[in-house]
């Protein structure tokens, strides 16, 4: 009996330290904590609510169904006082959100708030950040586009090449019971009543475990000072963020004045065969994944390819969601963390580039050998930029991270082999691109992205060039067979 009651206490203990359950509430914030990296979770809210209100108003005008949801929308735009720029602030604090969101988790993963007591705080964060992609998924479809029923189509096509069960589970949650009507309401409903509630309950759940844990301390492991000053949570902090968000909110109005919305064709059978359907640009990644010629049906995993390709995806998902108890050391500083820090800077590269490389090909295959030298040749390019920086880094540690007696390898000669794959590495991207760019323009493809694909790999091909010619007159500075004769080169130069 004693054992089961101090396991329940325990667990009773483990919960209370995680959730914060006897902790007070509204504690002073420190000093340090005032800088807007630290709130990027906060603009999120904030462009959370300025939707909220935008979106309110137009629910006074707007008919959730596929006859009149363009025209509504084209009401809004045409008759309501201000009604487009109603309609851009709309959309644009959506992306801003978006992007708010995936900022505040990288910056929490370079930074480890994932670490202990902090795990289920992470978790959470995770599933409102699930929750934004919602928001934006099906906020896409209201307007009954062209653009916006395209996209969706895909995506909700992407759901049905799930595994059964889950597949139709996940589509007649999403969907309904099938026709225009059941999808547009069903999404207009999840809009606006499920993903706000559901993202409220996770946000005061966050927000009552962050003032019982607190900001987490700088990632040197501790603030400068033994005990940091605090701020009160008012007026101190309740202005800053004022402030904060008074700045944010000018900077969308801004930019919704300067880049005002143009609302695309409504839907039609006919508009949409007419039409290359693409998901936003936050599922664009996504996209081009499924697109890549290895996942095709007429592929070599044939009818298995997509359902692979989106088991793949979601365990990237899954494994941010779990991250707290993958990484369970205790070190937090990037300086000390090269594995995890170079898997997030694959992550944000290779996510890059796919969104960009799904923008400029709308609808086309992507070649398999294609694939695997942008996506191969990204993350050398990223893993070979880590390691030189981090051996730069470890440099001056020398003689510090182990006792044990060891042959060193002279920097000198880790700097030129660094080098020499690096230059390795971006040429043989160069010259892929290069000949990916020709080969289009050979057979008469004369689009901007062709020619810039040639433009812009040629002049990485000569940078390339460039500097193998320097390493390599550097280091025959070492045994003179070259007549040294530019003195340019020498710069630094110590015998």
């Amino acid at each position: 009996m004693g054992e089961r009651e101090g396991a329940l206490q325990r667990l009773a203990g483990w919960i209370d330290s995680r959730l914060g359950l006897s902790y007070p509430m509204l504690r002073p914030v420190p000093r340090y904590a005032l800088n807007p990296f630290y709130w990027l979770g906060a603009l999120a809210v904030v462009a959370f609510v300025i939707q909220g209100v935008t979106g309110m108003i137009m629910m006074l005008y707007y008919v959730p169904s596929p006859t009149q949801a363009y025209s509504s929308t084209l009401y809004i735009f045409q008759n309501v006082y201000n009604g487009r720029f109603l309609e851009t602030i709309h959309l644009y604090t959506a992306y801003a959100m978006i992007m708010l969101a995936f900022m505040h988790m990288m910056r929490g993963y370079f930074v480890s708030v994932h670490k202990k007591p902090r795990e289920v705080m992470w978790v959470v964060g995770m599933l409102m950040g699930f929750v934004t992609l919602g928001f934006g998924f099906t906020g896409y479809l209201l307007p009954w586009t062209v653009v916006s029923k395209s996209a969706t189509d895909v995506g909700v096509g992407m759901v049905s090449a799930l595994p059964q069960p889950v597949s139709a589970l996940l589509t007649f949650l999403i969907v309904g019971g099938g026709g225009d009507s059941a999808e547009i309401l069903r999404f207009f409903d999840l809009h606006v009543v499920i993903l706000p509630a559901v993202l409220l309950i996770l946000l005061v759940v966050k927000m009552y475990m962050l003032e019982s844990h607190g900001v987490a301390d700088p990632t040197g492991g501790k603030p400068t000072e033994a005990k940091p000053r605090a701020s009160p949570i008012f007026p101190d902090v309740t202005m800053y963020l004022f402030e904060l968000s008074l700045l944010f909110g000018a900077g969308m109005l801004l930019i919704s004045a300067v880049f005002p919305l143009n609302l695309p064709p409504e839907y039609s059978a006919a508009a949409a065969s007419q039409y290359v359907p693409q998901p936003d640009w936050y599922f664009l990644w996504i996209y081009q994944v499924l697109k890549m010629s290895f996942f095709e049906a007429n592929g070599p995993l044939k009818q298995f390819g997509l359902p692979i390709a989106l088991t793949l995806i979601t365990l990237i998902f899954v494994a941010l969601v779990l991250l707290p108890f993958i990484d369970r050391g205790r070190e937090r500083r990037v300086s000390r963390r090269p594995l995890y820090t170079t898997l997030g800077l694959l992550l944000v590269g290779e996510l890059a580039v796919l969104s960009y490389w799904g923008l400029v090909t709308p609808g086309q295959t992507i070649p398999a050998e294609q694939a695997a030298l942008v996506i191969g040749g990204t993350a050398l390019l990223i893993v070979a930029g880590s390691a030189l920086i981090y051996g730069v880094m470890y440099r001056g540690a020398k003689g510090r991270l182990s006792t044990a007696p060891q042959k060193e390898i002279p920097h000198s000669e880790l700097r030129s082999g660094l080098a020499f794959t690096g230059l390795v590495a971006f040429g043989a991207f160069s010259i892929g691109m290069l000949v990916n760019g020709a080969v289009g323009v050979a057979i008469g493809d004369y689009s901007f992205g062709s020619l810039a694909t040639v433009a812009v790999s040629s002049a990485l091909l000569a940078l390339d060039l460039v500097g193998s010619v320097f390493l390599v007159y550097r280091l025959d500075l070492r045994t003179g067979t070259i007549k040294r004769c530019v003195k340019a080169l020498e710069l630094g130069w110590r015998e």
